[in-house]
């Protein structure tokens, strides 16, 4: 009788084990189901996926794609080989939800800034993943949306981000950044008031020369508060053509030289004190015979003479300063006088007359410093 007692014993332990594992398989696949649907919700209509693998920790995407609107300049926003999220699993159950990384392998990412100088990135994914958190209309769906969610890590590797800024031109310019590598550092969504470490490098290809851009700093999103290092170095002169060249008439044509460029910018309570510097090497320019053609505001003929004797290096030092909120600030009207000042006190050429042609060449290098500036 005790071996009988035993033996049922056993039996209904075995029989709640096998119970609890069809209950927690049950609820896995509920978990994975609930997982994909979501990210296929997120990426909406303009987004695609090619397969959602769901492992216990990690969720990989492979060959996503985020295509662009009908106004974007490119065909796709966002195109990745491969997402993985790592996902803390007990954070699904204790909150708030922790994702330890979030890697995006082997990708392309096209950023525009429109005429009137916004900036935009992929577009349309903030208002379908608000959709998505707010789905179905609920107190409880209200209060997931708005429920702490923490990124340890976003990285992006192997890959290139191309730039499409219509201040410049239409159609809007294009700049490619290629071999490019991003992180992004603890995420606090949606508040977004924690410090969060940025950083980005890649490499510039011109006609002559190939150089490198780097932006790193930390920044409060929610606030703009910043403190941020934009670096280039040995860019080709004519990959920022538009940015340094205006005409008049046909456009005067940089022959040859390279940017190397620091600026140190500091945010606090949307006031903006960025001293930095701007240096050309070995810079030649030709003569398009029109008289009204300049280069940074200096006549052209008038820069080409003055250039003969300082081929190798120009300097220009400069500091921004003003207040983000004032409409009447702008980050490229701040360095109009000062760099054209300083372009013809290098050259020694006289300033007399140069500020009238100030306005639009200089704005354009200001314009290139804002981008770089992210604001």
């Amino acid at each position: 009788m005790a071996g009988t007692g035993a033996r049922r014993g056993a039996l209904w332990a075995v029989g709640i084990i096998v119970a609890l594992v069809v209950v927690a398989i049950g609820g896995w696949l509920f978990v994975v189901h609930q997982m994909k649907e979501r990210i296929l919700e997120t990426l909406g209509p303009n987004g695609s996926v090619e397969e959602i693998d769901v492992d216990f920790g990690h969720v990989t995407l492979s060959r996503v794609r985020l295509r662009g609107p009908q106004d974007w300049p490119a065909a796709d926003a966002m195109r990745a080989e491969r997402i993985v999220l790592d996902v803390d699993m007990r954070s699904l159950i204790t909150r708030p939800i922790h994702l330890r990384s979030v890697s995006v392998d082997n990708y392309y990412l096209s950023i525009v800034r429109s005429a009137d100088g916004r900036v935009r990135i992929l577009p349309g994914l903030k208002e379908t993943a608000r959709a998505a958190d707010a789905k179905p209309d609920s107190r409880q769906a209200d209060e997931h949306a708005q429920e702490e969610k923490v990124i340890d890590r976003v990285s992006f590797e192997r890959g290139s981000m191309e730039f499409f800024d219509s201040s410049v031109q239409n159609p809007p310019y294009r700049v490619l950044i290629g071999d490019a590598r991003a992180t992004i550092d603890r995420l606090h969504l949606p508040a977004l008031n924690e410090r969060t470490d940025l950083s980005m490098s890649g490499s510039i290809k011109g006609p002559q020369h190939t150089g490198t851009v780097s932006w790193g700093g930390w920044m409060v999103i929610a606030t703009k508060d910043s403190q941020t290092r934009a670096t280039l170095r040995s860019v080709d002169v004519q990959t920022l053509d538009p940015y340094l060249l205006k005409k008049a008439g046909a456009r005067a044509a940089v022959t040859g030289g390279t940017i190397d460029m620091n600026v140190d910018a500091t945010v606090k309570d949307n006031r903006i004190h960025a001293p930095g510097s701007l240096v050309l090497n070995h810079l030649q320019i030709s003569d398009s015979g029109n008289p009204l053609d300049t280069f940074l505001s200096i006549p052209t003929k008038a820069a080409i003479a003055a250039l003969k004797d300082r081929k190798e290096q120009i300097k220009l030092d400069f500091v921004l300063d003003g207040d983000l909120r004032d409409p009447k600030f702008s980050l490229s009207e701040s360095l109009s006088k000062k760099l054209t000042t300083g372009f013809a006190k290098a050259l020694g050429v006289s300033v007399e007359g140069v500020a009238k042609g100030t306005g639009d060449t200089v704005r354009g290098i200001g314009n290139a410093l804002k981008n770089l500036l992210g604001q």
